[in-house]
């Protein structure tokens, strides 16, 4: 929830995405599909309040969140809901752009969150005060880090990073993105893994692939060294075949 890369490469999408954590919050629990609303999620849940930070749904709906909005923030409690919780509502609704524009959120703390599905990608942040959301190009890059816990400086390093991982020049694909995310360039405070002596390490990497054949979500449980794999396939194009 403190890192998410956004790439579209050969009609695939890759949507991938850091859980920085204190050590004292518990792992999360492998991602399982359930069904919220009538509709069959995929998800890691967050064993403590019972959300997530990354899920996706039958339709092939994926949505990522991101604490903070802009710029770090102080905390207002109580919060009335956990964000992770916000987001399990948001990626079982038909119209989850609609569902955000109508919610009461003066009682949630601030965040990010980017919905893709398909052709459609979508940036929606809450600062606490005010809403901001806006359409983006489903076909360009993005990268987005936690305002909680990078600052300006170290939010562009990460950005200045990522452009040089596209141009590159190598092959853009589940894995190498992922080898990007798991990289920290001797960087314990601020790289894509981090390790920080106030506690705060990154306990996860989680990724996304939607293609014309369904949408898979990889997670590398980075604490306990465990990798677990699930998805959706698209059942049309196999009745299709």
């Amino acid at each position: 929830m403190c890192t998410v890369s956004y790439i579209r490469r050969n009609s695939k999408t890759f949507i991938t995405s850091n859980r920085d954590e204190h050590i004292a919050r518990p792992s999360a629990l492998e991602p399982k599909e359930e069904v919220i609303n009538g509709v069959r999620v995929i998800f890691p849940k967050d064993p403590q309040a019972g959300g997530s930070w990354f899920a996706f749904n039958e339709n092939g709906l994926v949505v990522v969140l991101l604490n903070g909005a802009f710029e770090n923030h102080k905390r207002k409690l109580p919060y009335e809901k956990s964000r992770g919780v916000l987001l399990l509502e948001v990626v079982c609704h038909e119209q989850p752009q609609e569902l955000l524009f109508q919610m009461d959120l003066t009682k949630i703390e601030p965040f990010t969150i980017v919905v893709n599905q398909g052709n459609v990608l979508f940036e929606f942040r809450w600062d606490g005060e005010e809403k901001h959301h806006k359409m983006l190009d489903a076909n360009a890059d993005y990268i987005w880090s936690s305002s909680t816990l990078y600052d300006q400086q170290a939010r562009a390093k990460r950005a200045t990073l990522f452009q040089s991982f596209i141009n590159s020049g190598s092959e853009l694909e589940g894995k190498s993105i992922l080898d990007f995310h798991s990289s920290n360039q001797q960087d314990y405070e601020n790289g894509f893994i981090i390790d920080r002596e106030t506690g705060l390490k990154t306990f996860s990497v989680t990724q996304v692939i939607s293609s014309q054949l369904g949408t898979h979500m990889k997670h590398l449980d980075l604490r306990n060294q465990k990798e677990f794999n699930a998805r959706f396939i698209n059942e049309n194009l196999t009745t299709a075949l």
